[in-house]
């Protein structure tokens, strides 16, 4: 592909690649603010105090068109009409490549706290013009210079950040097969009594212990999930008084596993709904002192239930083979979702696994009353 070329046209390629991506990224939030504006959920004053909107409607159609989640597609959405009614002319300049994805949010949220029309065609002005010379600054800088601006246009537009006490979480994410990472922002205080927490159930085994201490201490933090008192030792000593402390108490996992696997002669991993694969000696583990409850696999020729709900074995079936939300991009899990029938039962749509599906409430309420 480069062989005619040399350096400085290779150079040159790499310019003009940015800015054809930068202009596509503007084309399609050009294309979602005018599907917005086509749409109008503002002016449809019928439905606009149901629990369904038009705004989620365009939301849904987003995400079904580009395969992103729900939240994803509303984020797009929220950065198109922004650039469409408050910033037309750096939408323009965006437009023809020269700025990023990456300078449109911190320009979008740096003039999110501005509603008078006419401060705000001001500082359009002046971020369209600016906005390409700054695209070599980090972001902390571009921030400053952005809030600069503001400041001086429109001092009450100036965002204030929230006080550092209130920025705290703890999220999840699947790692390697079997394993979760965990990333969680408390207060001082707390994250200090933790520590000294997974400490003292990583010290509370004897010195048979296989494990590390960083493996000690990341198995006492599933001991206070199991609201157990003391880390298990896993030195498998009768005279070990650690060893036979419980693995857990009523908290419940679900675990989806093939009966091959189970009984250990299979090799197809197991499921954790949310946090992904479980490896093959993991699921024999479990299954040695686990609750082991069999699927109900409906069969192609099982006849419809009689009822609009279906029974519990048949809403079980479909919550494991469903995993989650069915509408594209969503991954809302099944726990959380409603079971719809694709034909609705009211015109004769069955109640059987082929006419089920799961759907999150935003989506099914999308698909029974707004289309």
């Amino acid at each position: 592909m480069f062989e005619s070329l040399d350096d400085g046209a290779v150079v040159a390629s790499m310019g003009v690649a940015s800015r054809a991506e930068n202009a596509a990224c503007a084309r399609r939030l050009e294309a979602m603010g005018e599907l917005y504006a086509r749409r109008a959920p503002e002016d449809d004053v019928e439905r606009i105090d149901w629990a369904i909107d038009g705004h989620e409607s365009v939301v849904a159609e987003i995400s079904a068109e580009l395969h992103v989640s729900r939240g994803r597609a509303r984020g797009q959405l929220g950065y198109a009409i922004d650039l469409r009614e408050k910033l037309p002319r750096v939408m323009g300049v965006f437009k023809t490549g020269v700025i990023d994805m990456r300078m449109v949010i911190a320009l979008v949220n740096g003039v999110g706290l501005i509603k008078e029309p006419a401060v705000m065609a001001r500082l359009d002005v002046v971020l369209a013009k600016w906005a390409p010379r700054w695209m070599r600054l980090s972001g902390p800088k571009l921030e400053q210079r952005v809030g600069w601006w503001v400041e001086r246009v429109d001092p009450a537009g100036r965002r204030v950040p929230n006080p550092q006490p209130e920025d705290r979480y703890v999220e999840w994410f699947p790692a390697a097969a079997g394993l979760v990472s965990m990333c969680a922002q408390l207060r001082a205080t707390d994250g200090a009594a933790l520590d000294q927490r997974l400490d003292a159930l990583a010290d509370g085994v004897c010195r048979g212990d296989p494990r590390t201490r960083e493996q000690r201490r990341a198995d006492a933090l599933g001991a206070l999930a199991a609201g157990l008192s003391g880390l298990r030792c896993e030195c498998e000593s009768p005279a070990c008084a650690a060893a036979q402390r419980p693995t857990g108490t009523s908290i419940v996992v679900h675990v989806l596993a093939e009966q091959p696997t189970v009984t250990g002669t299979g090799a197809m991993p197991g499921y954790v709904r949310g946090f992904g694969p479980l490896p093959v000696s993991a699921v024999r583990e479990l299954a040695g002192t686990a609750k082991l409850k069999p699927l109900n696999i409906p069969q192609p020729a099982t006849p419809p239930e009689s009822g609009y709900r279906p029974s519990a074995a048949l809403a079980e079936f479909v919550r494991c083979r469903d995993l989650t939300c069915r509408f594209p991009g969503c991954e809302q899990p099944a726990e959380f979702c409603d079971i719809d029938h694709t034909v609705p039962y009211q015109v004769g749509g069955p109640t059987h696994p082929s006419n089920l599906k799961l759907l999150c409430r935003c989506h099914r309420l999308l698909k029974t009353f707004w289309v």
